[in-house]
């Protein structure tokens, strides 16, 4: 029966149904539904993995193992799994194996907008991109069947517009294949030089393979149009553009598989039409491949490399009416992104800014700590580097930073790849002072567990990592945990932690405000007899509180009582509705 379905749901489902066994995933938006969507089939193993790396290598083991095995993650999280990926490239695999990769053009929630297309290219193995939800279930299969026909793990490549859109799909039924024997076979699977040597053979010899596969697959397909003065080559979000701006008009050379290309299809293409044009998104990867075969086309030349694309911006660059869609008489104030009422992060931004640190953030919600009010932090890089960042930043500069300086890094992006860098704090001992702020989840992305909540990606309980005891396993004698919603106490652990002469953790800790199970205290309202317009609540940047007629004001249905403002205020204006009647 045909439905509407997420383009992330529909992955999942292709996954399901071509018989996937075993799921690991670390979250990343755009990502991320794929593994949440698989764990809701209880004959499939699922689970969120401490980061990507781990996620790849638990998926080869279970392909290693005979079954067909998965791990998704995003642009920027391919960075982390590259070290397994480019080696499983040689191994190959024995059940099929595949990895989803979601970029994400126009930086939504990202810190860089690479092009995962170079992967495949680097890593020699092929890439499959649908363009909507429908082939993303289809390609998902598909991705299965040409794993184990020629023995290496198949990217499927979403990006933020496929993967959190809905198209029509029609789901089918699951169909688990035979467990494929596990056979030792040193020569493939055991990587040392003299084995690797000879295995890069097997590699081009696949790749050639593969471009043979390329040219006939129906991934690939051409369709026809009117006007011949002008042939387009687009893949993904950039076809769906095309179609909805040319219609039938001009001829399509439609790529579903963006690694390995088809050579001769293309130079086919290219002799049917007067002009050739490659519509991509991002980097010209299709079009510096265009050009590498000798043919003339228009890229990104008329194309930009940033962001995402429209439809009006296709129209216009390729000369033709405007795109009829919305457009709103009136401008929309900009909404910037802010941590959200009652979050516990809050206040120990408050406490660093007021003592006048330098920050060195990382990857979460918390790096929103950078924005006004608060401008506290002052670093993001990647997943981890705030803890090794500092170090390298007090070697540097000594004592003359090592008692003004902090690194700030969640419970989740800690277990990720905070450990190592803590790890070289305490063996190479810079006086560093390292705060995990530990809202018991995985905020950004949507509330998934991690090692440090005691529940598995299904919501059962799971084996709990002790932060404290970890931390004083690694070699730190001084490990404190503050409530950040006490800014006395929080100033207190700043003030002390930073004027001691040796490494030190501080964690703060108070669980996502937006957590189901958190129960909040009654909201804050203002006496305005009291309250003197001195706008010091205002200093916090809560999205509860707001200024008016000289006055400041509680957005009651948004307040969660935490209290914070009420410790600016001098004059007692802010008062709990708790105590009225």
């Amino acid at each position: 029966m045909k439905q509407l379905m997420l383009g992330n749901a529909a992955a999942a489902r292709g996954l399901y149904e071509a018989g996937v066994s075993v799921v690991s995933s670390y979250p990343g938006t755009p990502s991320t539904e794929i593994t949440e969507e698989l764990a809701k089939y209880d004959d499939v193993y699922s689970e969120w993995a401490p980061n990507e790396k781990v996620a790849m290598e638990v998926a080869f083991g279970a392909s290693l193992a005979g079954k067909r095995s998965f791990c998704a993650m995003k642009h920027v999280g391919l960075n982390v799994a590259a070290d397994p990926l480019f080696t499983v490239s040689y191994t190959g695999v024995n059940g099929g194996m595949v990895i989803a990769v979601a970029d994400d053009a126009g930086m939504h929630s990202s810190q860089n907008e690479q092009d995962s297309r170079h992967y495949a290219r680097s890593a020699k193995l092929p890439m499959l991109e649908p363009s909507d939800s429908g082939e993303a279930l289809l390609f998902a299969k598909r991705a299965y069947e040409i794993s184990e026909r020629f023995d290496c793990p198949v990217f499927l490549k979403m990006c933020t517009r496929v993967a959190h859109s809905q198209s029509i799909v029609e789901p089918g039924e699951r169909v688990l294949p035979a467990t494929k024997p596990y056979e030792k076979n040193i020569a493939k699977y055991v990587m040392t030089p003299a084995n690797a040597i000879r295995r890069h053979p097997h590699v081009e010899e696949r790749m050639a393979q593969l471009s043979a596969y390329a040219e006939t697959s129906e991934l690939n397909r051409v369709e026809q149009g009117s006007d011949r003065s002008v042939g387009i080559i687009t893949s993904s979000t950039s076809y769906q553009y095309v179609k909805e701006v040319c219609g039938d008009r001009f001829p399509v050379l439609k790529l579903g598989m963006v690694w390995p290309l088809p050579e001769q299809k293309i130079r086919a293409f290219a002799a049917s039409v007067t002009t050739l044009v490659v519509v991509e998104e991002l980097d010209g990867f299709i079009e510096t491949y265009v050009r590498e075969l000798g043919l003339a086309c228009v890229g990104k030349d008329a194309f930009p490399q940033l962001g995402e694309f429209s439809q009006n911006l296709v129209a216009e660059k390729l000369g033709l009416a405007p795109h009829v869609g919305t457009k709103l008489d009136e401008n929309i104030p900009p909404r910037p992104p802010a941590m959200c009422a009652g979050c516990p992060h809050r206040g120990l931004f408050y406490t660093l800014r007021g003592n006048k640190c330098t920050v060195l953030g990382d990857i979460g919600c918390y790096t929103l700590g950078a924005a006004a009010p608060l401008n506290a932090i002052e670093m993001t890089l990647c997943m981890g580097a705030s803890v090794s960042s500092i170090h390298g930043f007090n070697k540097a500069l000594g004592s003359e930073s090592e008692h003004r300086t902090v690194a700030v890094i969640g419970d989740s992006t800690f277990m990720h790849s905070g450990m190592t860098g803590l790890a070289n704090i305490a063996y190479n001992q810079s006086n560093s002072t390292v705060i995990i702020v530990d809202n018991s989840i995985t905020g950004m992305t949507g509330h998934q567990q991690n090692p440090t909540t005691g529940f598995n990606i299904k919501g059962d309980p799971a084996g709990k990592i002790d932060l404290e005891a970890l931390c004083r396993a690694m070699g730190f004698r001084r490990v404190r945990v503050v409530d950040p919603y006490d800014l006395a106490a929080c100033d207190a652990a700043v003030k002390e932690e930073l004027a001691a002469d040796e490494p030190s953790v501080i964690i703060s800790r108070r669980p996502c405000a937006l957590l189901k199970y958190v129960k909040h205290k009654a909201p804050l309202r203002v006496n305005t007899d009291k309250c003197v317009g001195c706008k010091s609540c205002m200093r916090i940047g809560c999205p509860a509180l707001s200024f008016k007629d000289g006055k400041a004001r509680v957005d009651e249905t948004l307040c969660v009582g935490c209290g914070v403002c009420e410790q600016l205020c001098k004059f007692g204006a802010l008062e709990s509705t708790a105590k009225e009647g």
